[in-house]
């Protein structure tokens, strides 16, 4: 079977960076990283990939071509015209995007190199978490044109941001900028443009020398915090736990750790 790094992409660009990390960028920048059916497909067939074979890599960095958008959402040029039929055709292809995005079991950080409008902005929030530029903007503008947001934009934003400013947001379809974004918690870090794939890069790197089992039981602990109460919370967290106990690398963590040198994680 091939690595995601040998696909024949034409809208998606992967890069290595590194022995465990893989950079995705999002590229059609003459359209603002807009996704067309294609870009769907082409995103289902990688996170379908690392689905089947986490061990392809250890941490992915999800960014966009150019320097003014990272993901402007749907491809609205596309769309024009269809009929209802062929409007949830393509849109149960983002669906299905969307949900291996959300089963996807690598840590993803978000690199917001610019504008992340609509359904580019539900693709960011799929992300673990976001580094973005100064200058990066982002809005739900789904009801704006007669829809709403339908690839887990109304699920992820109050998570992110709390109910009621999400309401806000999602229902007056106004832009906000990456200064309120951070404020909001929504995203992690500003980094400037020049910086910002080095500081995504840097930061996956270091996921990238953790134990990759523990790190994957680890962030499936934390997702489930958002819709557990406590005590199935924790039941849910100790399942993770005894998962990670019979690896090899726990006995080399704690090895390399009484032997005061770096552990060789190798993810079983």
């Amino acid at each position: 079977m091939n690595t995601i790094t040998e696909y024949e992409l034409q809208t998606i660009q992967i890069e290595q960076s590194g022995p465990h990390v893989l950079v995705v960028t999002l590229n059609r920048p003459e359209v603002s990283n807009a996704f067309n059916t294609l870009m769907g497909r082409e995103l289902l067939n990688i996170w379908s990939a690392l689905y089947r074979e986490p061990s392809q890599c250890r941490a992915i960095i999800l960014t966009g071509s150019g320097e003014r958008a990272f993901c402007g959402g749907a491809d609205l040029k596309e769309r024009n015209g269809m009929s209802d039929a062929e409007w949830r055709a393509q849109h149960a292809l983002f669906e299905q995007m969307i949900r291996a995005m959300m089963d996807c079991p690598v840590p993803i950080i978000g690199a917001v190199n610019g504008a992340a409008y609509a359904g580019g902005l539900e693709i960011a929030l799929n992300a673990d978490f976001l580094y973005a530029v100064p200058s990066a903007k982002f809005a739900f503008s789904e009801v704006t044109i007669g829809i709403m947001p339908g690839a887990s934009g109304t699920q992820h934003l109050p998570r992110a941001i709390g109910v009621r400013r999400a309401k806000e947001v999602i229902l007056s379809g106004r832009p906000f900028d990456a200064i309120q974004a951070e404020a909001w918690g929504l995203v992690n870090k500003l980094c400037e443009p020049e910086t910002l794939l080095q500081d995504a890069i840097n930061i996956a790197e270091k996921i990238s020398t953790n134990a990759p089992i523990a790190v994957r039981q680890a962030r499936k602990s934390v997702d489930a915090a958002a819709s557990l109460d406590l005590k199935n919370g924790y039941d849910f967290e100790i399942s993770c736990y005894q998962s990670v106990v019979n690896t090899k690398d726990r006995i080399e963590g704690v090895s390399a750790f009484n032997e005061k040198r770096l552990p060789s994680f190798k993810g079983e």
